[in-house]
């Protein structure tokens, strides 16, 4: 029986994962299934509705409510909230701490993992977060752990946001990046680590296009 590929690419925030996958998705011709931004997803639900992302009482009442769909539409990914296009919303910078705080309830990373493990059960696929290879896919035949230098991830993110015309104060950046990986290393449940079995890549001084040419290399290998 054919085993479906699986490519889990982990490591903290603007590291440039989501970037990496979607080329390695775009060159392989599978799917590219985006996990940080189902959180987001969530994140946004919960704001809309005035909901505390660290009352996970409150979070756990809603949550059978939510309904994320991720689709690819004229070669861009969409992701959809209970039927509206959040693509750009999940991107906005209160997003990403509340991201963040979400992802450490229980109950969310659970309702999340069990829809990840399903698409990548039925299809080829390369999925980014922070667990993906640790938890939510520890079997997964490719593994890599993806890093950079803080500053150098701030000033990434700076650049990316300026792109599109939002906030991008870099200083506030760096910090939050700084927080999140303190949160995403210590929190309870499957906390951000490299896997054992995962490549190390530190992208510091690497363009985005040699990464992917480097997994990519290893992909082909077995």
């Amino acid at each position: 029986m054919k085993t479906n590929m699986q490519i889990a690419l982990d490591g903290p925030a603007g590291a440039g994962k989501s970037t990496i996958a979607r080329l390695l998705a775009k060159k392989l011709n599978i799917i590219y299934l985006d996990t940080g931004a189902m959180y987001r997803a969530v994140a946004v639900y919960m704001l809309n509705h005035g909901v505390d992302v660290l009352d996970a009482p409150a979070v756990e009442e809603l949550l059978p409510q939510v309904q994320i769909d991720i689709s690819y539409i004229d070669g861009v990914q969409k992701v959809f909230l209970c039927g509206e296009d959040v693509s750009d919303t999940i991107r906005e910078h209160p997003v990403s701490q509340a991201a963040s705080d979400v992802s450490k309830n229980h109950a969310v990373r659970l309702f999340l993992v069990d829809m990840q493990r399903k698409i990548a059960a039925a299809q080829d696929c390369v999925l980014d977060g922070r667990d993906i290879g640790t938890f939510v896919l520890p079997d997964a035949p490719y593994k890599f752990y993806l890093t950079a230098a803080p500053e150098e991830r701030a000033r990434r993110r700076s650049k990316e946001l300026q792109e599109k015309n939002l906030p991008a104060d870099y200083d506030v950046i760096l910090a939050d990046i700084q927080k999140r990986d303190y949160n995403d290393m210590h929190r309870d449940f499957a906390p951000l680590r490299q896997a054992e079995d995962a490549q190390l890549i530190d992208s510091t001084h690497m363009s985005i296009e040699q990464v992917a040419d480097y997994i990519l290399n290893r992909v082909k290998k077995g």
